[in-house]
């Protein structure tokens, strides 16, 4: 496909890389000559400078010839913009990054409006993804499939998990719930584990259930669960703002610490029954005042890296308990936060790459009725799970499981059938409309049938 993706920050970059190891012919678009010339050096990309909400540029990146216009720059209005002029000059596809929480309610409406194929907030998706999170504090990361009836968890396993050391054949039959372990982390080495794989001590695991027995799950391999009732986020910007909505649904006592005073107040008329207290979140001896030692969870979402992290590493500190989770821009250093005390890391120009990534994986099937529904990157983004909804004609409909031929490294995780979630085994079948959820480390899939060797 043609794509062209205006803005290229920490999101579009992202964006541009993913799309092009996907052989997808991408066009960049930014106002900064230096950014382009740098992504130049860096993808397999063309650039072009200028601003992508006039018609010329958006000419001179090949608008009238492309299948997609992905509009990312800081300013929700120039997305907007470029996606309506994009589109009149004949893109086939349209997609805006809007990010403002005072456009959330309104975001169907812009979307209708303007014949975008899908408006974007990368901070209300990381606002979810945060949640998901604290529901199961154990988990370093939470993805949803089958409409909302199937959770991934990915959770690193300590000396009190008694999965150690018994092949997960014999450890998960005594379970007695819908669970399937479809992903390993082992140093720098990701498995796909069969029946016979010997689970370690400090492996990081991702197990995929069904949402209703996650929690019993977790109890049931030795993981105590601690409900999340006091939370403290450091940082109050518009992921803050999702959070803070979602978690007073939920009624948590939420407290946010935000150093600017003028957002610090703008905060307090925005948001109802969270504390919002004005003061420097790397203050040792404010965050004690505020509670920190008695918080069930820590939350940095501050615009420095190193803050998150450092301030994560000194709630444990304090409080041993705490379930910490720290927002991360830059990527060059996963490796090294993986051996840190940090319970979840979370990237969220990652979380939106995905799902414009899955956007653009479902139109590449065509007419396919099995297209991509959802798609994440799971252990440390090196393992994908793609869930698919099985078209009438599909290959692998009423053949028992067991028959089919399946490529290497590709795991049938799940079969969401209404409201039933299905662990298959041989016997399984597929039927139409059924939701599958497809776990592998080396395929880029985006039609159901590609799973057959």
């Amino acid at each position: 496909m043609n794509i062209i993706v205006v803005g290229i920050g920490k999101v579009g970059y992202t964006v541009a890389e993913q799309l092009a190891q996907e052989d997808h012919d991408i066009v960049i678009v930014d106002t900064e000559e230096s950014v382009i010339n740098d992504t130049l050096q860096d993808i397999d990309v063309i650039g072009v400078i200028g601003n992508g909400a006039t018609s010329k540029t958006l000419i001179d990146a090949g608008v009238t010839e492309c299948d997609m216009v992905i509009a990312l720059t800081g300013s929700d209005e120039i997305n907007i913009l470029s996606c309506l002029i994009a589109k009149k000059l004949g893109a086939t596809h349209t997609i805006a990054r809007v990010r403002n929480p005072q456009y959330s309610g309104d975001l169907h409406i812009i979307k209708d409006s303007l014949g975008l194929t899908m408006a974007v907030n990368p901070e209300r998706e990381a606002a979810a993804e945060f949640l998901r999170t604290l529901e199961f504090p154990v988990a370093r990361n939470v993805s949803v499939f089958g409409h909302g009836k199937v959770d991934i968890l990915s959770f690193v396993v300590n000396k009190t998990c008694n999965l150690i050391d018994k092949p997960l054949k014999d450890s998960f039959s005594k379970i007695k719930l819908p669970a399937l372990a479809c992903a390993v982390e082992r140093g720098n080495d990701v498995f796909i584990p069969d029946g016979n794989f010997v689970i370690k001590e400090n492996d990081t695991i991702a197990v995929l259930t069904s949402t209703k027995t996650a929690s019993d799950f977790f109890k049931k391999i030795g993981f105590k669960a601690n409900d999340i009732k006091n939370i403290m986020i450091i940082g109050g910007g518009k992921i803050s703002v999702y959070l803070a909505k979602l978690l007073n649904n939920i009624n948590v006592n939420t407290t946010i610490v935000e150093k600017d005073l003028e957002v610090a107040k703008s905060l307090s008329s925005m948001l109802d029954n969270i504390n919002i207290v004005h003061g420097d979140g790397t203050n040792r001896s404010l965050l004690l005042e505020e509670g920190i030692v008695d918080a069930d969870a820590f939350c940095c979402l501050t615009g420095i890296d190193e803050e998150n992290i450092v301030l994560s590493l000194f709630a444990k500190s304090v409080n041993p308990k705490v379930k910490t989770i720290a927002k991360v821009n830059h990527t060059l250093f996963r490796e090294v936060l993986k051996t840190l005390d940090i319970d979840s890391v979370i990237y969220p120009k990652f979380i939106t790459a995905n799902i414009i990534l899955k956007q653009v994986r479902a139109m590449g099937s065509g007419d396919q009725g099995d297209n991509v529904k959802t798609l994440t990157r799971i252990i440390n983004n090196k393992v994908e799970a793609i869930e698919f909804s099985v078209a009438p004609d599909s290959k692998l409909i009423n053949r028992p499981i067991q028959e089919l031929r399946l490529r290497k490294n590709i795991l049938l995780g799940s079969i969401t059938r209404g409201d039933k979630v299905i662990i298959p085994n041989g016997a399984d079948i597929l039927c139409p409309d059924d939701r599958v959820v497809i776990i592998t480390a080396t395929e880029r899939l985006s039609k159901l049938d590609d799973i057959l060797d």
